[in-house]
């Protein structure tokens, strides 16, 4: 423990002693992966009440996980901070809500619910909508959704069109359960862990007597996780505040990938609109991987698009160099997963630990084929976020049905047709709800036929090796694996999906399956939802400390056609694909400190202008045509020379119509730049040199519709006394 309020800061960068003596008005973190985030705001409310200037119970830090909140109590007492309260926003409302309930209302709280599922299922079964249990957890997730985002039964098809969402069945039918199961709740007196947070909304916002005692209580506020918010959250969050504006968030836009939840980065990058005097600090060191991985990390994100990135941080490793990242391309998904097996048995043997190293993938269905292949190498492994493989409900339900099959299949009509042992297996769990074609969207149903569909192809697969196998063949391979794979393990490599590996690191990181329609997803289809896969590879990068590899199959099983592709996040990463990866890009943000004072006075800060640097090799500019294009004339272009073909014909169309010189519309640069940068917003194309206000606000619609291959109207005619009509003149 230190031993004064000044020895909390010893050890902490600039940039972490500038979060833990900003104790006064609202501050806001902008915190990249592994730049020592929760040290910073753990050290900034020890700080305050070491030095006498906060109270450890006027302090309230709330989190998204009891982990979470666990560590940072935990260091809090490490650091003489003890009573402070650290909580979930849901821990927090709901002993507020059982402190004021009976002022508040009277009598008891209502009885909270554990588990919502069969309280949905009685709800759709009134409704007489039959769901299997696969439905009614995603159905259960879309009235959850609905819930931190403020919609009501009513409006829910609605919201979900105007979101985008991909309902899991009819949004009218959703709508009705969902208004249904709230009568429910009402007549038995009963209440979620949604309706916490929304009935200490209620409380606060209708009885300002205990909004006030709240406020009493609590004079500073600290929230981590901040671009994982709901708008449920915001609101509490709000509430809690009153007027003041003693807040501290902490968040990272290019770690939002949570949206299907409710989450939202826009609290977070609207935080300095609605707190002009906030002081933000940017953290941008990380300590936590190397040069190597931290350069991949960079240039992930410089292909970004949208509005968070165009707030991105750009990393700065703190650490010695390691290894480069290994790019690896397998002919199929069995060879990658031995392949990935036997490099992670020679890491061991190397020294890493096995505790140390991971492999994380899209989905929890492609766990099977490295669960197999590290039990062959003989190497231990632990499941994160999801049970085994053929300890899945669905899994161990098939397995029965096919041992049924395998019996008795001779008097049973599903297999009449079958002509080999796939058809077969396909037969069978055809009847548990395998299609030849996935279910759209995501979640429980999503996930089933995943695990049904892995059950395919490895019968499959073992028809290809053993012809003359029969279902009791495979049903005895399905033993033999699932005994090997029960065997119990104290320390093994983690398997985890990309979403479960959020908030962890290792040593070493396998990310694999990196192929278009599983990075991004087959049904990630709009801008938003691209981007977020693009965010969420970029949190398995940063999960790797030392090691880092990455790969792909061109094909599912052995034998079969190579028609995969690597995933287009790769593009300009991998060696032999093109662009140079991490390199400075507009729109980077860089570490430091921006003290708010108010509009007026951050309207009258003077501007700095860094020097120009080559986005490519980083030599400092000096040539006005270099500086535009933002490279040096001999470094590697990236120019779209299609892109920069259909700009040169608009540009001739536009001088003709204005009668002037084409470059007095943009030069032949400006173009050049533009067809190297593809700008996706307006942003993006101000920031490129030559576009200035004039010409932007004159013909950015134009240039951005051009950059995203769309096609303009044709030239209008000119208007009375214009070209056209002299020339009938004449």
């Amino acid at each position: 423990m230190p031993d004064s309020a000044d020895g909390v800061l010893d050890g902490l960068d600039p940039e972490q002693r500038e979060v833990a003596t900003a104790l006064h008005g609202p501050v806001c973190v902008l915190a990249g992966a592994g730049t020592g985030k929760t040290r910073a705001i753990t050290h900034r409310i020890a700080y305050g009440v070491r030095a006498g200037i906060l109270q450890p119970a006027s302090v309230l830090a709330v989190t998204f996980t009891a982990r979470a909140a666990g560590e940072m109590r935990g260091r809090l007492r490490q650091l003489g901070a003890g009573g402070v309260q650290a909580r979930t926003f849901h821990s927090a409302a709901l002993r507020q809500l059982q402190f004021f309930w009976p002022k508040a209302v009277g009598g008891e709280v209502p009885r909270l619910l554990e588990r919502k599922v069969q309280l949905v299922a009685e709800a759709a079964a009134r409704c007489r909508v039959r769901l299997d249990r696969n439905e009614l957890r995603d159905v259960t997730a879309e009235i959850e959704w609905s819930k931190v985002t403020q919609t009501v039964p009513a409006d829910y098809p609605a919201a979900v069109a105007k979101s985008g969402r991909e309902a899991p069945r009819d949004p009218a039918e959703i709508g009705q359960i969902y208004g249904t199961y709230e009568q429910l709740k009402r007549d038995r007196g009963s209440i979620d862990f949604e309706d916490v947070l929304l009935l200490t909304v209620g409380v606060l916002q209708d009885r300002h007597d205990i909004a006030e005692q709240v406020r009493a209580q609590y004079q500073h506020f600290v929230v981590d996780e901040y671009q994982d918010v709901s708008p449920l959250q915001q609101r509490l969050l709000e509430l809690w505040l009153g007027d003041r504006d003693n807040l501290c968030v902490v968040g990272d836009a290019s770690q939002t990938i949570y949206s299907f939840t409710g989450a939202t980065p826009d609290h977070l990058l609207n935080f300095r609109t609605r707190h002009p005097n906030a002081t933000v600090v940017k953290l941008v060191r990380d300590y936590r991987s190397s040069p190597q991985v931290v350069h991949l990390a960079n240039g992930l994100l410089s292909q970004a698009k949208g509005r968070a990135a165009e707030h991105r941080l750009e990393l700065i490793s703190q650490r010695d160099a390691g290894p480069e990242p290994v790019y690896t391309e397998y002919a199929d998904e069995p060879a990658e997963a031995e392949g990935t097996a036997r490099r992670i048995r020679d890491l061991i043997a190397s020294g890493v630990s096995a505790g140390e190293i991971a492999v994380l993938y899209r989905i929890n269905a492609q766990s099977e084929v490295y669960e197999q292949a590290l039990a062959d190498v003989g190497v231990p492994y632990q499941l994160r976020g999801a049970e085994r493989f053929f300890e899945r409900p669905e899994v161990r339900e098939a397995g029965v049905k096919l041992r049924g099959a395998a019996r008795f299949g001779s008097n049973d009509a599903l297999l009449d047709e079958a002509m080999d042992l796939p058809s077969e297996v396909r037969a069978v769990l055809s009847d548990m709800g395998w299609t030849s074609r996935p279910p759209a969207g995501s979640g429980a149903v999503r996930d089933r036929w995943e695990s049904l569909a892995a059950l395919v192809r490895l019968a499959e697969d073992f028809a290809g090796a053993r012809p003359a196998a029969t279902l009791a063949d495979l049903v005895a391979e399905l033993d033999e694996r699932a005994n090997a794979q029960h065997a119990p393990t104290v320390e093994g490599v983690t398997l985890a999906s990309l979403h479960a590996a959020k908030g962890l690191e290792w040593d070493a990181v396998f990310l694999v399956g990196l192929t278009e329609g599983m990075m991004p997803i087959t049904y990630a289809r709009t801008d938003e939802q691209i981007e977020e896969e693009r965010r969420l590879l970029y949190v398995g990068v940063t999960r790797a400390r030392l090691h880092l590899g990455l790969s792909w199959s061109l094909a599912r099983s052995p034998g079969g056609r190579a028609s995969r592709r690597p995933s287009r996040f790769l593009s300009g990463l991998r060696p032999g694909s093109g662009a140079v990866a991490g390199r400075r890009t507009p729109g980077a943000v860089s570490g430091g400190v921006e003290r708010g004072d108010g509009p007026a006075a951050v309207a009258r800060r003077p501007k700095h202008r860094s020097p120009a640097r080559c986005r490519v090799c980083n030599r400092t500019l000096t040539d006005a045509g270099e500086m535009k294009l933002m490279r040096c004339e001999d470094c590697p272009s990236e120019l779209d020379e299609a892109l920069y073909e259909r700009l040169c014909d608009w540009r001739a169309e536009q001088a003709a119509r204005s009668r002037q010189p084409a470059y007095c519309v943009f030069t032949d640069k400006t173009l050049m730049a533009i067809a190297e940068a593809v700008p996706g917003t307006e942003s993006e194309l101000a920031v490129i040199s030559g576009v200035g206000r004039r010409k932007f606000d004159r013909y950015g619609s134009d240039v951005l519709a051009i950059c995203a291959g769309e096609e303009l109207a044709g030239v209008a005619e000119e208007g009375p006394g214009g070209a056209a009509e002299n020339s009938s003149k004449k």
